[in-house]
């Protein structure tokens, strides 16, 4: 009996790591499929940017990354993309965003807008931090929208460079609640 209660354990075990995980509210959870090999599940946080929320929900919802590299890699930093011209300088045709900063530390896996010199001029573009030191420095400057529950092995393979030689990019990136099932 006890042989069968491993079996049946070790069945559901690899089932559920079939599946992907949804953070707690599906619909403030998007599911970026990375040419890396991988799934990054990334819970948003409208509580802290709600106007950043809808924007990546909104742009996700149009397929708007589907395709976008990885523009700006920089090792123990972050990974820079959504720019659809892949320079650093594009966004979407939606108007800029005003800044929501926050406390919330930035930290390994924490989703943050990129944005020029003016804290108003985010837009489509986001980063990803690889450590918990190397982002830290830009809490309450920079607004965080979300954090990487799941995947961030997918990030560290990301090609590094600015640009990277062959970046990397961004299959797929959808609402987590809108997915097919």
């Amino acid at each position: 009996m006890p042989l069968r209660r491993l079996a049946a354990a070790t069945c559901l075990t690899l089932s559920a790591a079939a599946i992907p995980a949804v953070a707690a509210d599906p619909a403030n959870t998007v599911w970026m499929d990375v040419s890396t090999g991988g799934r990054v599940v990334i819970e948003l946080l409208p509580e802290r940017a709600p106007g950043h929320v809808a924007r990546m929900k909104t742009l996700a919802r149009k397929g708007f990354y589907d395709g976008i590299v990885f523009h700006r890699v920089i090792d123990g930093f972050m990974a820079q993309t959504g720019d659809p011209t892949g320079t650093g300088r594009g966004g979407s045709d939606l108007p800029d965003l005003e800044a929501e900063f926050s406390d919330y530390k930035y930290k390994r896996g924490t989703l943050g807008a990129a944005r020029t010199n003016d804290p108003n001029s985010a837009n489509s573009q986001f980063f990803i931090c690889f450590t918990d030191d190397g982002c830290s420095f830009l809490t309450g400057q920079y607004t965080v929208f979300g954090q990487v529950v799941e995947g961030m092995e997918f990030i560290d393979k990301v090609a590094k460079g600015e640009p990277p030689a062959q970046p990397d990019k961004i299959v797929k990136l959808q609402v987590a609640a809108d997915a097919k099932k």
